[in-house]
């Protein structure tokens, strides 16, 4: 998968002729990290991928279902593909992967007890959030306001800018991230 997903990350930045140094100005990634994750030699962090896929243009969801083949319409939980930023205790999976001329996609999300990701940008503004808790506690922070979220409830939002995931317990938390493109 890092393999994958680094030669479609260097053949993103090469469809729109930038260099190393133009693509980490744009992104915000440096360029010895973007450099490394082109190669394979890392796997960025989920805060890093947010950046990148900002600067081209995708969900997550999109630029990991464009690393894999086309999506089934029945996805057997065993054949979801997952994806883990171990640096953060961060672990993605794609309950629904997105496909062509689909809007929305469902994705389940862990994080490990403290664990704390922040989004600078939206991956694509307006990006409609749909955000179920199934287990523990989740604080979501948008648009400079903190919601708490228990077992069972759901936040729905637009994302426009910055974006904060902690999970604030001694606890993990796991929840179900609906994504529909605006």
């Amino acid at each position: 998968m890092d393999i994958r997903l680094g030669a479609r990350l260097a053949e993103l930045r090469a469809e729109r002729g930038w260099s190393l140094g133009e693509a980490a100005e744009r992104s915000g990634v440096s360029r010895s990290t973007l450099s490394r994750a082109e190669r394979a030699e890392i796997s960025p962090t989920a805060a890093q991928l947010n950046r990148l896929c900002a600067v081209y243009g995708r969900t997550m969801s999109q630029l990991l279902s464009e690393v894999e083949a086309e999506p089934a319409r029945l996805v057997r939980a065993a054949e979801q593909p997952v994806w883990e930023d171990r640096a953060s205790g961060f672990v993605r999976r794609s309950v629904s992967p997105p496909q062509a001329g689909l809007r929305g996609e469902l994705v389940e999300g862990r994080l490990t007890a403290g664990a704390d990701i922040a989004y600078d940008r939206p991956p694509v503004p307006g990006l409609e959030q749909h955000i179920w808790v199934l287990e523990g506690t989740l604080e979501v922070t948008a648009q400079d306001v903190a919601h708490r979220l228990d077992a069972g409830d759901c936040l729905r939002l637009r994302v426009w800018g910055p974006t904060r995931f902690r999970c604030p317990q001694d606890a993990d938390v796991r929840y179900v991230l609906a994504v529909v493109l605006p």
